[in-house]
């Protein structure tokens, strides 16, 4: 079901700040936050521009690292339970700080690191396909940077609602109901199979390839990918997701809210919250705090706005903490320059914790992008499985 949060901006307004980015091209990311495989002879009617120009425009979009799309596992998929994820604040030593978010940037289970303000210096979601994995890495990984003093661990416990549910407000209403009624997988019960981990590597690192080239990168066939992808789709098992670099988007803040709401009131005001146009995140979680908040802001006094306006809505919230992000080294498996676009992908390989955990920092991070196989028409080889996932239930 796709997320109704919507950013209540102007579009132009945050393409008038990057002279190579114009209205048409956040109307474009804005069809494909919607729709992220839609093909562009389904987006030309509805966008009202031809399919070689939307195919055009979203090449310089990507070559410029401006958007993006991205493919990772659902929470609940990646094993058993939600236990999958986590937030680590960080502590470095003076002067460490850069080197250690370019360490961790290359880390495969640290999907998103950002520098931020506060009490602490790093602020990052690391992801893994099993509990014991999970806890294996935040046992071990961290003490193996050079620089790092202390972190602080808070355990993702619910996701009630991810990033990829958010949306820029680019697109007029009738168009936005036609991209709606573009046809879409039946719902079906399916679980991950051990084959899907090499196709859902292949997507993360471009959500859109087409089937030949995903057939190329898992050496099967074109065949073999399609039933595979309508699978994932119709079962809910992935998240496609188009990213935009925060620059360009309009709300060039980014905020972290660490909350605390009574046990009996959180279910509630999780859901209340998630519906915030400048929320991306709400996650419950064990630690200091019981709720988080990752947002996007205007500008920064936005951020003691925010706290007043969840005050007076949810009266039984408290923020313990709060945080301004200065620098996002990586968002979700793209690595970011200075100026917050992607400039590289690291493969989200989260099934195999165990080696990252313990690997000496010293040590360069193991090739684990997929074996390139002879494609073949016929039946694929089993192959023994790195996900070792179940059918998770429903968040």
């Amino acid at each position: 079901m796709e997320h109704s949060r919507t950013a209540r901006t102007g579009a132009d307004e945050a393409a008038r700040g990057h002279g190579d980015v114009d209205e048409l091209d956040l109307v474009l990311v804005n069809a494909l936050q919607l729709r992220p495989r839609a093909t562009w002879t389904e987006l030309a009617p509805i966008l009202r521009v031809d399919a070689v120009t939307l195919a055009r425009r979203w090449r310089r979009l990507v070559r410029g690292g401006r958007a993006w799309v991205t493919c990772y596992p659902r929470m609940g998929h990646l094993a058993d339970t939600d236990g999958g994820l986590a937030l680590i604040e960080v502590d470095t030593a003076r002067g460490a700080l850069h080197d250690v978010a370019a360490q961790l940037a290359d880390d495969p289970h640290a999907v998103s690191v950002e520098r931020v303000t506060g009490g602490h210096d790093l602020l990052v979601s690391v992801m893994a396909a099993r509990m014991p994995d999970l806890l294996s890495y935040l046992q071990h990984r961290f003490t193996g940077i050079p620089g790092v003093l202390a972190t602080r661990t808070h355990l993702v416990t619910r996701l009630y609602t991810e990033a990829g549910g958010w949306r820029l407000c680019a697109l007029d209403a009738a168009q936005r109901a036609a991209l709606a009624a573009l046809p879409r997988p039946r719902p079906t019960a399916a679980c991950l199979a051990p084959s899907d981990s090499e196709l859902i590597v292949a997507l993360s690192a471009d959500g859109r390839a087409s089937h030949t080239d995903l057939a190329a990168a898992t050496g099967t066939s074109t065949t073999t990918v399609a039933r595979r992808l309508q699978r994932l789709a119709s079962a809910d098992l992935v998240r496609l997701r188009c990213e935009v670099a925060q620059p360009i988007s309009g709300w060039p803040i980014r905020a972290s809210l660490w909350l605390r709401v009574p046990p009996t009131a959180l279910d509630a005001a999780a859901r209340q919250l998630a519906a915030y146009p400048e929320v991306r995140v709400v996650a419950a979680v064990a630690g200091h705090a019981n709720l988080f908040l990752g947002v996007w802001l205007r500008q920064v006094s936005d951020v003691p706005r925010l706290e007043v306006e969840l005050l007076g809505r949810s009266p039984d919230i408290r923020v313990v903490d709060r945080s301004v992000t200065v620098g996002t080294a990586k968002q979700m498996g793209r690595v970011l320059d200075e100026r917050g676009f992607a400039v590289r992908h690291v493969p989200l390989t989260v099934w195999d914790a165990t080696e990252t955990a313990v690997r000496p920092a010293h040590t360069p991070a193991p090739d684990t992008r997929p074996t390139r196989r002879p494609s073949s028409s016929g039946p694929t080889a089993p192959t023994r499985s790195r996900c070792g996932a179940t059918c998770g239930s429903s968040r």
